[in-house]
């Protein structure tokens, strides 16, 4: 099957597994191009990750989710990076919880193409021309979908503890662009 991964690194030959916030080392990739080209666009520092999208409920189409006003323009324009392909079999990756298109591998894995993008931003643009990506503007979007958002990244800063690290990237991302959803996190440390 062909799997992509996105990077900001150029040149790879061979995917190496690195360790991200999950238990073990793994090289990420995903059966869908638009959801690689998503991780060239990291608001925050590694081995945090900021990648708000889904899936349209009816197809495999993804959908970036703006959660503050111009979300995916402020992540995304000017970024570059490249899109790796590679071919792997069924035994070589193992599906990833949550994420029905991405795959896991636990071995290194051979590059057998590589895409340069030099603006993800216009790369977004022409995935939503050619209908293979959509755009969940923040502007259309109803108080109970952003409370459901807001609740997830509340959960997560109390899964990652973020009261003991608060000057990392991904609170530092939070407080800024979410103050909401940083006070009603700091209201539930104080309250415990």
């Amino acid at each position: 099957m062909k799997l992509y991964h996105g990077s900001n690194i150029g040149g790879i030959p061979i995917l190496e597994p690195k360790q991200a916030d999950h238990e073990r080392p793994y090289v990420y990739m995903t059966t869908i191009d638009v959801v690689a080209a998503f991780y060239l666009c990291n608001a925050v520092e590694r081995p945090y990750y900021w990648f708000p999208y889904g899936f349209d409920k009816d197809s495999d189409i993804p959908i970036y989710h703006e959660l503050y006003p111009d979300a995916l323009r402020q992540v995304s324009e000017g970024v570059s990076g490249y899109i790796y392909e590679v071919e792997a079999d069924d035994r070589q990756v193992i599906p990833f919880k949550n994420i029905p298109c991405a795959r896991l591998a636990t071995e290194p894995i051979e590059v057998v193409n590589s895409i340069r993008i030099e603006n993800a931003y216009e790369l977004f643009l022409e995935y939503m021309r050619q209908g293979k990506m959509r755009l969940g503007r923040f502007e259309d979007k109803t108080e109970q979908q952003l409370d459901w958002w807001y609740s997830s990244i509340a959960d997560y800063l109390e899964e990652k503890d973020m009261i003991k690290n608060p000057d990392c990237s991904y609170a530092v991302f939070v407080r800024n662009k979410f103050p909401q959803v940083w006070e009603r996190y700091m209201r539930k440390i104080e309250a415990e």
